[in-house]
């Protein structure tokens, strides 16, 4: 057996309500087994939960939305028209206490840049700088939240099924071992849609901080060279 949390849309503050539901873990490291497992966590969630219209969001999901939907897969354009995964971005603009941001991550495999040596012998992660602005540490999630929900809404092949959905799962997130996950970054935008706050939330990141975060909006200024420019 093995624990998952489920991310359900909701119109209350934080706007996502997490669930952790207990299933049937199928061991390896085959998509195969994957995909058994995401069928088994699906299956415990709606035995709870009987009005959860669930999609899975990795690359390893049975759904073409949920591949997409992947940071892995979901492209964003930068200012000079170069389109590169999400995945990237967020790991390009990570600012540490002994270097950072590493630009050049921008351009490797996803895969390669996640596991650049650099960010884990950086020293302590101290915030993420991205078109000229440094974003807090807390709350936890934001500039992550930030990035995947921009790029949702760019992208009206998604944007536009993406509500069909109301809860979401990635089977590969382990809430013991990170805390930024699609899954929850996915729940948020389509609580935030049907809310009616989407377009406000993302005018600017002072409006985002303020409406999700609960802290102070003002943002820090560094005298850094445009991460994207």
């Amino acid at each position: 057996m093995a624990q998952r949390p489920v991310f359900i849309s909701s119109n209350k503050y934080p706007f996502v309500e997490e669930k952790l539901i207990d299933f049937e873990w199928h061991k390896g490291l085959a998509v195969t087994q994957k995909k058994k497992s995401i069928k088994s966590l699906h299956a415990a969630a709606l035995e709870q939960f009987k009005d959860l219209t669930l999609l899975e969001i990795s690359t390893k999901s049975d759904n073409p939305l949920g591949v997409q939907l992947s940071a892995f897969n979901l492209m964003v354009q930068l200012k000079n028209k170069k389109e590169v995964p999400l995945e990237n971005i967020f790991h390009a603009a990570k600012v540490f206490k002994n270097g950072g941001p590493f630009k050049d991550l921008l351009f490797m495999p996803a895969r390669e840049a996640k596991s650049d040596i650099r960010l884990k012998e950086s020293g302590e992660l101290t915030g993420f700088f991205s078109n000229g602005k440094t974003w807090p540490l807390m709350p936890k999630t934001i500039f992550y939240d930030w990035l995947y929900l921009n790029a949702i809404k760019l992208t009206p092949s998604l944007s536009a099924y993406i509500v069909d959905f109301n809860a979401f799962t990635d089977i590969e997130f382990n809430p013991n071992k990170s805390f930024n996950c699609q899954a929850r970054s996915a729940a948020l935008y389509v609580s935030l849609v049907k809310m009616g706050k989407l377009e406000d939330c993302l005018s600017s990141p002072d409006s985002f901080i303020s409406l999700l975060g609960k802290v102070s909006s003002e943002l820090i200024e560094p005298a850094q060279a445009n991460l994207f420019g």
